[in-house]
């Protein structure tokens, strides 16, 4: 009897748990729940990547068939010839601005080799707009009876003074003594600036810095403001200045400068062998520091009247800022930051501008 009873009950049990579905999820392991739930996790993951991935290409498509159709009429409107005029010319900058706002708006799915070639492209275009518009210049007439008036007037001390400082009043970048690697540029017609200066405030206007290539250099103790929309700006061997200049289109590059203050908007900013110095920024790529130790880092906060229309001239996003995305090409270690670099405190960002 007692067997009869205990087999009985065995076979209930058995039926019980055959009438029990053995896909219910009370019944699955919680590791097994886990694992399930980490795959769909991951099939979503890839599907999501695949369709990035998709729409990265997409817009890169866009983006190269764009830049080079709008490039090709760039191109065309530069070529010199009889018809060539003043009007042909503004148009060709006016959508040259337009390409360089398609880069600018890019840059965040474009490829690094793209990107570098998009930006080469636009700096020889520039290059050929800023000769052009030297070509349609009228030639001066020399005065030679003017200026030997002017050279029996002044005594031998003046003469001997005055080129210079005529140079530096009137912005025009003076090459230092020797021969120099930027001589070149110094001759370019589309390069202008202030040269081996000390003590003094420089000034430039909307007109004079219009998509035109900045160069100071040598200059100790000056306050330098640039109020317009320059095409680039070079910074080289400055000592205790501070340099507030306005959208800047393409790159800003420092280079052997110390203790200095630079206020700028940019696309990409180089800084390379310079030491405790303050940059107030908003860059559309990340900044590089190269031979560098001492440089802060902190929001672009100058401005001064007109400053939404050179922004407008530029092609540059002021909704974009990468200020405090730096590369330090000294520094390889990830995870700790770089000792050469460092964020400006909040409390140290109030700066007298004028």
């Amino acid at each position: 009897m007692e067997f009869v009873s205990c087999s009985v009950a065995a076979a209930a049990a058995a039926g019980a748990t055959a009438t029990e579905s053995p896909r219910d999820p009370s019944l699955v392991p919680e590791r097994l729940q886990r694992r399930e739930q980490e795959r769909q996790l991951g099939v979503e993951k890839r599907k999501q990547e695949r369709q990035s991935q998709a729409v990265a290409e997409e817009k890169s498509d866009f983006f190269a068939s764009a830049f080079a159709r709008e490039r090709a009429a760039v191109e065309e409107l530069l070529r010199g010839g009889p018809g060539e005029s003043a009007e042909r010319l503004e148009e060709a900058a006016s959508r040259l601005q337009g390409l360089r706002k398609l880069l600018n708006d890019s840059v965040v799915f474009l490829a690094p080799y793209d990107l570098r070639q998009g930006q080469e492209a636009l700096a020889q275009l520039q290059a050929t707009l800023a000769d052009r518009r030297h070509e349609l210049q009228p030639k001066k007439r020399f005065a030679f009876k003017t200026r030997r008036k002017e050279a029996a007037v002044l005594s031998p001390a003046d003469q001997a003074s005055s080129p210079p400082a005529a140079a530096a009043a009137e912005g025009i970048v003076s090459p230092s003594p020797g021969p120099s690697p930027e001589a070149g540029t110094l001759a370019s017609s589309w390069a202008c600036g202030f040269s081996n200066l000390q003590s003094q405030v420089l000034e430039k206007g909307a007109e004079e810095l219009r998509q035109r290539d900045i160069l100071l250099t040598d200059l100790s103790d000056c306050t330098v403001r640039l109020y317009g929309n320059p095409n680039t700006l070079r910074l080289a061997r400055a000592l205790r200045c501070k340099v507030l200049c306005g959208p800047v289109s393409t790159s800003v590059f420092l280079e052997d400068c110390s203790d200095c203050v630079l206020a700028v908007a940019c696309q990409q900013l180089r800084v390379h062998t310079t030491r405790d110095t303050r940059v107030f920024l908003q860059v559309t790529c990340r900044a590089i520091v190269e031979d560098c130790r001492g440089i802060q880092f902190a929001p672009y906060t100058w401005s001064y009247p007109g400053m939404d229309e050179d922004f407008q001239g530029s092609g540059l996003d002021r909704n974009k800022n990468n200020w405090n995305d730096v590369d330090d090409f000294n520094w390889l270690a990830r995870g700790v930051p770089s000792p050469n670099w460092s964020i400006l405190p909040e409390e140290e960002r109030e700066i007298q501008w004028d």
